[in-house]
């Protein structure tokens, strides 16, 4: 069993190859590689979960090398877990883009870019759940970076390339504190391995120990987006396509609580920065929904709550016990697939009524009734709307809260419950514009319109808008009065009052990936208050990659 550890990683590297072996010139064989690929990478996230929880922790070592000079791969309850949600949502969101871009004929953003890099994102996000030590950690990290910037870029636009530079700046910079804090640790201890590093740096003087962590941490909370190293993120997600920005918005942030989950409970026991992860957390919480309330156009005002529930999983995370640790995990799942299904909803919004701008959109639920059920259900979900799993998750969250009965913790509970009544609010507002009044006068139906980017920095005076390639020159967007300066980059949105079935497939998987967890809410929370009882003990883990 253990053999089957490396396999979430490699196939999808190996897969790459053959996805650029074969190009556009086989566009269906590239479809179907990935699609093959990643249901397998699926199989094995789930046969690895069940495994880990009935016999403990797996483990190899690459090469045969013991550690420190190996790379060590493990699998426990968390990662198996991690895998499962995060490869069962990447297969829906290919799915999903296989759907966009067989209906959009999309020549901006060929296949044989978009599938190989999606495949190197899927196995950095493998690489990094699995990691044995800070240096594949690392190198799982840069994994993703790779990837991540084609994705964001994809089709050249203006807004993507300032997104994606953006993007690119902040991860760069994490990156060097990232290696800043493992040539510490390893100066310090002499190893970079979790199971040596979990006693070797409780020998450490606890000055060096907390320079460490907070280092760690430092590096982890930018890549979660925990305020107030976020303000990056409302920026960079939205200008990306739908089925990317719902990737890395569902599941790249999760990486980052993924390793503040698994160095605090195995190299930083003991809690002692747990009144910060508690005050950012509150502040995560408030400011991201202030901003939520404050947006009107859906994307941003959906990165905004992602932010602000970033602030749920550390809160479990700042409280450090096997209950909240478990409502953390819970949340931590949950929120994967309910981001990424809302993100997915938004592009179909965007593909119904050509814009994400909530002011000109309207009457979406009489006109596209199976869209409304789409967003309402994950909506609901996001809210904690009882039995939902988001309920189940906050529930958790509050109950070892109050258990706690800390200051920092009854104040996280209030801030818990506030944020969760303002995004209720949030989701109504969404529901009220865009589906519930009626359509604005000039709604798009079918055709192409002409949405504008957030392009400002160009030249207001450079003349007539263009399209590039499409040949429209002179273009004046009906929301902009006659002779006003252009200001924005267009783009062209093509809107069907027939949403393409295979997009709407996609998202109702994740809709009901997020409602497995409601009908089986007792085996999960079972299983995730074993992860945390797994978390707290250590000894397993160091054991099986150990070996005593």
């Amino acid at each position: 069993m253990n053999a089957l550890v490396p396999l979430p990683v490699l196939l999808p590297l190996c897969a790459t190859g053959l996805s650029l072996a074969f190009g556009t010139r086989l566009g269906r064989f590239q479809r179907f590689i990935s699609v093959a690929v990643l249901s397998a990478v699926l199989a094995l996230s789930v046969i690895l979960m069940i495994a880990a929880d009935r016999q403990g922790p797996l483990s190899v070592h690459l090469g045969d090398f013991a550690p420190p000079l190996g790379i060590t791969l493990v699998a426990d309850r968390l990662s198996g877990l991690m895998l499962t949600v995060s490869s069962a949502v990447t297969l829906c969101v290919l799915v999903y883009s296989l759907g966009q871009g067989m209906t959009d004929r999309d020549k901006e953003t060929p296949l044989a870019v978009f599938h190989p890099a999606y495949l190197i994102l899927v196995a950095g996000v493998s690489c990094t759940f699995l990691a044995g030590d800070l240096v594949n950690l690392y190198v799982g990290f840069e994994i993703m970076l790779v990837a991540s910037f084609v994705l964001l870029t994809l089709g050249g636009t203006g807004p993507r390339m300032r997104a994606g530079s953006t993007y690119v700046i902040i991860s760069l910079f994490s990156s060097m504190l990232f290696l800043t804090a493992i040539a510490m640790t390893y100066a310090a201890t002499g190893t970079a391995n979790f199971a040596q590093l979990a006693g070797r740096l409780a020998d450490l003087p606890i000055g060096v120990q907390t320079l460490i962590q907070a280092l760690l941490l430092t590096v982890f909370a930018i890549k979660a987006a925990v305020f107030p190293l976020a303000a990056w993120l409302p920026d960079s997600y939205p200008t990306a396509p739908a089925p990317v920005t719902a990737v890395f918005a569902g599941l790249l942030t999760k990486v980052g609580v993924y390793c503040m989950l698994r160095t605090e409970t195995l190299l930083f026991p003991g809690n002692r920065l747990g009144d910060l992860l508690m005050a950012v957390a509150l502040a995560s919480m408030v400011i991201g929904i202030l901003g939520a309330v404050a947006q009107t156009d859906l994307k941003r005002l959906l990165s905004f709550t992602l932010i602000s529930h970033i602030g749920y999983m550390v809160f479990g995370i700042g409280l450090a016990t096997r209950e909240a640790y478990g409502g953390a995990i819970v949340y931590v799942a949950h929120h994967i697939t309910v981001q990424t299904t809302l993100f997915l909803v938004a592009g179909l919004i965007e593909r119904r009524g050509g814009t994400t701008e909530l002011t000109r959109l309207g009457g979406l639920a009489r006109a596209a009734p199976m869209l409304a059920v789409l967003f309402f259900v994950p909506a609901m979900n996001l809210a904690g709307i009882p039995p939902l799993s988001g309920f189940i998750g906050k529930l958790g969250l509050m109950r070892a809260g109050v258990a706690d009965g800390g200051g920092w913790a009854w104040l996280l509970v209030a801030g818990s419950a506030a944020t969760s009544l303002l995004t209720l609010y949030v989701v109504a507002k969404v529901w009220n514009l865009a589906f519930w009044r009626a359509a604005p006068p000039g709604q798009a139906a079918t055709g192409t319109v002409l949405e504008s980017g957030d392009d400002s920095d160009d030249d207001a005076d450079a003349g007539p808008d263009r399209i590039r390639g499409t040949g429209d020159e002179g273009v004046t967007p009906a929301h902009r009065p006659a002779g006003q300066a252009v200001a924005a980059t267009l783009r062209a949105v093509t809107t069907t009052s027939r949403l393409p079935r295979t997009m709407v497939a996609a998202t109702a998987a994740t809709i009901a990936i997020g409602l497995a967890f409601t009908v089986f809410a007792d085996p999960l929370t079972a299983y995730t208050d074993r992860t945390a009882a797994e978390l707290l003990q250590r000894t397993p883990y160091v054991q099986e990659v150990l070996g005593r």
